[in-house]
Formats: structure tokens, C-alpha cells, sequence
């Protein structure tokens, strides 16, 4: 399928815009991304979801993006960008960061990479948003080459974006590759974050990465906080970020974007809140630390 054929991004009747892949429609959904500042908690970026439908049916984003061949994966990747960042220019806030997945594994030559930036530069001139709010979220993934992976990196970097490792921790991280493509942002793989917390030694290896990568200028970031207690722990061991259901869930657009809010506790607040979404207040962080599981993190 060309890139031409089946391929489409218009406004819905809702505002949002919505790309189509036939048979299918491709909707934008953002989590919030929160920061830890004196005491309480700040909702400071979103990351970008894709969230495919067929016939009007949720399908899974890893189902649908699995069954594409490496050459529509290309297409849809580009699709996914362009359709999140107008989305993102549309709903969020002026100044908040906008995570946009990578998967290095499908960028088969660097003349790929290429296009790839050069058509989201030129969709953020469209819409007047910098390259430096752009986080490109680059995957654990095996890559074709690590040599096509460090030219991708290098190019995004020249483009005024930035980078992050997502789902480090996970068995094929690497602390040399971290070393070797020096991302502006680290991000912890949920689950083992989890399974490092419930431990003093665990908590303590998690201070001690947060602390080595900080030395480094390296912003840190833990995924899959699901549970209240561990916004608290997370806090001690001077991680900066912090994205998960207990805090907010996905939402597709337009969307509220309004945080998991346990009983009798108010809602954290934007730095600076478009003109669509209701100002909330703060929240404490100690206050949420018995809040409740909201289950499994997705993608």
C-alpha cells in the first residue's frame, strides 16, 4: 500500500484530527507526564498513543502495528507524528513537552530517518511549535544497525529535538548505550521499577541511577506508577518525572485530561493551562499516596 492510497488525516466533527489507514481510523489519546516541584506535582508534558480503531472497534496498538509490513509500518509512523503533534498543537498546553514514540527497528536506512524528520519539521512549522518541545521517545528495540540508530539520534538532535530512552531496565538495556547515544531523558521501565521499590536495596539502586544519571545532565523519568505509595517512594529517590495510571490515564481527543483524583483529594494543575481545560488545583504528593491501583500500564 502506497503512502497515498488509504492514507488520509482529516478533522473530526469533535475537533480532533484523525488519520485512516484502511480499514482503518487512527485516533491520538495523551498521558500526562508529571513533575515533582517543591512538594507537589505539576503535569509538564503528554505522551503521544496511538489508538486504533476498525469499523468503529478499539483495536491493540501492538496487534494492529504487528501485522503491518516494515514498508507501511514506515508510513504510518510518519502518519502517527504528524496526526499527534497537530492534536498536540490543538488540546495542550503552550509549554508543555510532547513525547512522540520512535521505533528505531523500522527505520531501515537513513534516508528513511531523513524523510521522517524532514516531514515533522515541516509539520511544526505549520503549526508554530519548536523542535525543543518535541521529545523523540526512542524504544528498546533492536535496531537494523546501530550505526543507522546513532545517525537517526544525531539527526533529531541537529533538528532542535530532543531524545529519550524508553523502557530502560528492561533486559536489553544498556547503560553504554545510554552512554553512547546521550538521550536528554531516561525512562524507567515500569515494572521493573516496581519490582525494585517493594526493597530497601531496590529503592537504593533506584536513588543511586537517578543520582548517576542527573551528574550526567540526564532527566530521569519512572513509567508505570499504578499504585498511590509509590508517587511517595518515587519522590525520595529524586527521580524528576513521573507517568502512570495512578496518576492519569490516557485520554484519546479532545479529551479533559483530568488526573486520577482519589476521594477528597483535588487534581494537579497545569503550568500553564489552554484555554479548552478547566484550571485544577494542586496536588499535595503526600497526599495521593493511598491512592488506588488503577491497573496495568498500556501503550
Amino acid at each position: 500500500m502506497s503512502a497515498s492510497i488509504g492514507s488520509d488525516i482529516l478533522r473530526q466533527d469533535d475537533g480532533a484530527w484523525a488519520a485512516t489507514w484502511a480499514p482503518f481510523t487512527l485516533r491520538s489519546a495523551f498521558q500526562p507526564i508529571f513533575a515533582f516541584e517543591k512538594g507537589k506535582l505539576s503535569i509538564v508534558a503528554f505522551e503521544a498513543l496511538l489508538r486504533p480503531f476498525r469499523n468503529g472497534s478499539p483495536t491493540a496498538p501492538l496487534a494492529f502495528l504487528g501485522e503491518l509490513p516494515t514498508t507501511e509500518r514506515i508510513f504510518v509512523e510518519n502518519l502517527s507524528h504528524k496526526m499527534h503533534l497537530l492534536n498536540a498543537a490543538a488540546y495542550l498546553p503552550g509549554d508543555a513537552e510532547i513525547f512522540i514514540n520512535f521505533d528505531p527497528s523500522i527505520f531501515i536506512d537513513h534516508a528513511v530517518a531523513v524523510t521522517a524528520i524532514r516531514e515533522m519539521k515541516a509539520t511544526l512549522a505549520k503549526i508554530s511549535v519548536a523542535p525543543q518541545r518535541v521529545v523523540c521517545e526512542l524504544t528498546e528495540r533492536e535496531t537494523v544497525s546501530e550505526e543507522i540508530l546513532f545517525a537517526l539520534v544525531d539527526s533529531l538532535k541537529a533538528s532542535g529535538f530532543r531524545i529519550a530512552i524508553d523502557d530502560f531496565g528492561a533486559d536489553e538495556s544498556d547503560m553504554g548505550r545510554v552512554r553512547d547515544l546521550r538521550p536528554d531523558i531516561v525512562k524507567f521501565d515500569g515494572e521493573w521499577v516496581s519490582r525494585l521499590m517493594v526493597s530497601g536495596p531496590g529503592l537504593a539502586l533506584l536513588s543511586t541511577m537517578v543520582s548517576t544519571f542527573a551528574e550526567q545532565g540526564i532527566r530521569t523519568l519512572f513509567e508505570g506508577i499504578e499504585e498511590g505509595w509509590q508517587i511517595e517512594l518515587a519522590e525520595k529517590t529524586g527521580v524528576e518525572l513521573v507517568q502512570g495510571f495512578a496518576l492519569a490515564r490516557p485520554e484519546i481527543v479532545p479529551a479533559s485530561f483530568v488526573a486520577a483524583k482519589p476521594e477528597g483529594v483535588s487534581e494537579p494543575h497545569f503550568r500553564n493551562p489552554p484555554s479548552l481545560v478547566l484550571l485544577p488545583k494542586t496536588h499535595a504528593v503526600g497526599e495521593l499516596r493511598q491512592s488506588k491501583s488503577f491497573g496495568r500500564r498500556t501503550s
